[in-house]
């Protein structure tokens, strides 16, 4: 399984399924290789144990080649008597002599076709030598004798020797003493121990998981999928729910600080229930104020047209007697002045309530424009003709001089 699918798997499951995989996993893992580890090395202290068998062995064995006659006897019974009390896997042990440079050293490599008397001769401080053979179920013990000053003493003498050494050297090897050690008995240890251990690898590992799950599913989901319903019944609207977590841990303090934002969801929602209440009783205020400022201003509206016409019928017969008067032959200069000024004043008044009808339809929205030509020197004139009254009581003339060309 690949990485991508693996995470697939993991993040289509829930939470209490990737706990009880990745921690079931794991501790299978940890508990697996932390057992291997064990028995690995009770298996190397088991094979140190057989260093120290051979050594051991190798002093009563020697002991025996330098014997003879009654004497061996003697030794070998005494050595049957010791081996009674062994553990049955030392009993079946036997040794042989292997002396450097004779038939019977190269005819005896030993196991896997190595001969170890090349190590010792290559190597003067090496002494012993071990060597496994899980095929056979033996376990070799190389024991090396060297030459000490009571050794060179005797067997450069050939009188005490059957095969004198006449060259003997302190530390030259003599012979090699193998000892084989029989291990079916270690081995089947072996074999009972490794399965025990997985067994109980194994079922430490689905105990663990086991405890795991239940811890995870009562302690870890089940709050979390209570605080999911709650917040579920919260989204349809339910804000009178409320949690109730009682575990005395953080999932406990998870579900008060729920519960206060609730409490401060509900008082939120309340005060904004207030606000549109208090909103909706300004509205409809506005609403009713609006309505009588339309009414007042259709009330203006109506009474500024009242007002106009009412004041179009007065000061039409004002412009038209005014005019009445400027068609008459007897008034002197300063009358028909007069007359002139006072028709100007009523056509200005007029123009001025034809405005004020005009703004009543800009306020309705009928308002239309008629851009029309303005007299440059009419305009003028009406105006100096307002100001030349008070000017000549004052004894001052208002003239207007325009240009001819002026549009």
């Amino acid at each position: 399984m690949s990485y991508r699918a693996f995470k697939k798997l993991l993040g289509e499951t829930s939470l209490e399924r990737k706990c009880r995989w990745l921690l079931g996993g794991g501790v299978l893992i940890l508990m697996t290789g932390s057992f291997w580890v064990y028995a690995s090395q009770t298996e190397d202290l088991a094979y140190e144990q057989l260093d120290t068998t051979g050594r051991a062995l190798l002093s009563p064995i020697v002991a025996r080649l330098h014997v003879r006659g009654e004497q061996l006897t003697a030794v070998n019974a005494f050595q049957e008597q010791t081996e009674r009390t062994w553990p049955a896997q030392l009993k079946g042990y036997s040794y042989r002599r292997i002396i450097p440079n004779s038939k019977d050293a190269e005819t005896q490599p030993g196991p896997e076709d190595k001969n170890p008397l090349w190590d010792f001769i290559s190597d003067p401080k090496r002494n012993e030598e071990t060597r496994k053979a899980p095929k056979e179920n033996y376990y070799y013990y190389y024991g090396a004798l060297r030459a000490g000053p009571s050794c060179i003493g005797c067997h450069t003498d050939p009188s005490k020797v059957a095969i004198p050494r006449p060259d003997l050297k302190p530390d030259d090897l003599m012979a090699v003493v193998r000892i084989r050690l029989s291990t079916q008995m270690i081995e089947e240890g072996f074999h009972t121990n490794r399965a025990l251990l997985l067994s109980f690898a194994i079922g430490t590992s689905l105990l663990i998981i086991a405890g795991s799950y239940l811890i995870i599913r009562y302690v870890i989901v089940k709050p979390l999928k209570h605080l999911k319903e709650v917040s579920e019944a919260i989204a349809q609207g339910e804000l009178n729910i409320r949690s109730e977590i009682q575990t005395g841990d953080e999932f406990e303090d998870l579900s008060h600080a729920f519960n206060r934002m609730l409490r401060n969801l509900t008082n939120t929602q309340d005060r904004n229930k207030k606000l549109i209440a208090d909103l909706d009783r300004k509205v409809d205020e506005l609403a009713r104020v609006n309505m009588t400022l339309y009414e007042s201003n259709r009330l203006k509206s109506d009474f500024l047209a009242t007002m106009s016409h009412e004041l179009r019928t007065p000061l039409n017969s004002i412009i038209g007697f005014s005019e009445v008067l400027l068609g008459a032959d007897n008034l002197s200069e300063k009358q028909h002045r007069y007359a002139a000024n006072i028709m100007t004043g009523g056509k200005q008044l007029l123009a001025l309530i034809n405005d004020v009808l005009e703004l009543a339809k800009l306020e309705a929205g009928k308002m239309r424009l008629h851009p029309e030509p303005l007299s440059v020197p009419t305009a003028c004139e009406h105006a100096a003709a307002l100001f030349r009254e008070q000017a000549e009581k004052k004894n001052i003339d208002v003239k207007v001089i325009v240009e001819g060309e002026l549009p």
